[in-house]
């Protein structure tokens, strides 16, 4: 525990690629293609461990992007990259995604296992429906599935992959028998699935390892998508602008939670953030709108306008945004989390253009100053309750985790709020989360 007798915040990073900004291949002094890179990964991972972050994080979409400006953001495996790095780099864990559109339950749930295994305890499945079309496409699909009949899919996919990773008790009382058997029809157990998307007779070759098994991440923003966090997610890293937006997201959440018989304080919320980091606030400030491109304040402004035109169209900067005209749409393919993030903010407070421009990079939270100013933006938020820590953003790979972890974390350790070490073997444990139910409790 921290001295303020709470659990540590936690403090995930992610690792995508050459950094979060769009532009962060152009960084001076690193190669433009070091995603391609394993050492470039290896050295954010080791970065992180030398700051005791919790888990380093990867999004994932199993198709090249269609801006060919930006970096590749989704390039490598998760699963197989973080298998090499956990391989080289102990403690920090691994929050991986995969798709439940794209995958089958026994294939994944069995890699999964494996991982989790090997790490000993360190593996988060980000849990996602792939709402990209270019996806569906790679596939053999002609389209992209609506978003309930995804989440329908996926919550059956989840149900699934827990009856699996719970299937073979390797450790059950009274195996191996005298007879020689290693384990029986009660001890590893067919899940005989036979449901409207999968059929599934099990049981998994892979029993449940130091954690039980895996945790489950995810980031639903859609009425869908919250329900499914409800029913299923350990950590939610959904975009959240503001602490009102906060409240009122985690309250909803908790809620479903309680509504499918869950403990609705089993729920770790690590909500995305965006870290821009100078020596001045207003040095942080302008290179905020270099990051991306932008020559000063007007041409940050006008980027987010065309983003999210028309519902923009006509404001000044100083004007306060009416949050009807960020409203998600009905029937939206998109992600909706980070349309309901704009909304959201926008109904909790009174935000001007120019302060909604300042608050959200690629959806995530913005948070732009110096050390101190960051290190008080996590702990107002820490102090709150709302939240039970962040899941990093970090605009260039891997020069500002470097930054991050030299100069904010060390402030978060005195403050009271972080371990400058890993005292938990496993994520459950880290995180204070009980083995999953239903599983057996491994010696």
């Amino acid at each position: 525990m921290t001295t303020a007798g709470r659990r540590p915040l936690i403090l995930n990073a992610g690792i995508n690629s050459t950094g979060y900004s769009a532009k962060s291949w152009r960084a001076e002094g690193r190669p433009w293609d070091r995603f391609l890179d394993y050492d470039h990964y290896l050295e954010a991972a080791e970065i992180a461990h030398s700051g005791a972050l919790d888990a380093l994080f990867i999004s994932d979409h199993p198709a090249l992007q269609r801006d060919n400006t930006s970096r590749p953001i989704h390039s490598f495996d998760p699963l197989i990259l973080f298998s090499a790095l956990a391989a080289n780099v102990p403690d920090i864990g691994f929050l991986l995604t995969a798709s439940t559109g794209y995958n089958s339950p026994y294939n994944l749930a069995r890699r999964l296992a494996t991982l989790d295994h090997i790490s000993g305890g360190r593996v988060v499945w980000n849990a996602v429906t792939s709402f990209n079309p270019d996806v569906a496409a790679n596939f053999g699909r002609d389209s992209l599935p609506d978003r309930v009949e995804r989440y329908r899919r996926a919550s059956e996919f989840i149900t699934v992959v827990k009856q699996l990773w719970s299937s073979w008790d390797a450790r059950a009382e009274g195996f191996p028998r005298a007879d020689g058997a290693l384990w029986d029809d009660a001890s590893a157990r067919r899940i005989a699935h036979d449901g409207e998307f999968f059929h599934v007779q099990g049981p998994l070759n892979v029993p449940p390892g130091p954690q039980g098994y895996p945790l489950i991440a995810q980031a639903g923003g859609s009425e869908q998508g919250i329900d499914f966090a409800g029913r299923h997610a350990d950590l939610i890293y959904a975009p959240l602008l503001s602490i009102g937006a906060a409240r009122g997201y985690t309250s909803d959440v908790r809620e479903r939670a309680l509504a499918h018989g869950r403990d609705p304080q089993s729920i770790r919320f690590v909500p995305g953030l965006v870290p821009v980091i100078a020596e001045t606030k207003a040095q942080a400030r302008t290179l905020h709108e270099r990051l991306n491109g932008h020559d000063g304040e007007e041409s940050l402004i006008g980027a987010l306008v065309r983003r999210l035109s028309p519902a923009l169209d006509g404001l000044a900067a100083h004007d306060v945004v009416d949050p009807e005209r960020l409203a998600p749409v009905p029937g939206q393919r998109g992600p909706v989390g980070f349309t309901r993030a704009f909304y959201d903010v926008a109904r909790s407070e009174r935000i001007t253009l120019r302060e909604l421009a300042r608050r959200s990079e690629g959806g995530h939270r913005l948070v732009i100053g110096t050390p101190d100013d960051v290190v008080a933006d996590l702990l107002e938020w820490w102090d709150t309750g709302v939240v039970d820590g962040f899941t990093l953003q970090l605009p260039v790979l891997p020069d500002d985790l470097r930054l991050f972890v030299d100069e904010v974390v060390p402030r978060l350790v005195r403050a009271g709020a972080r371990l400058d070490h890993y005292p938990q073997r496993t994520l459950r444990e880290r995180f204070d989360l009980p083995l999953a139910e239903n599983t057996p409790q491994l010696t």
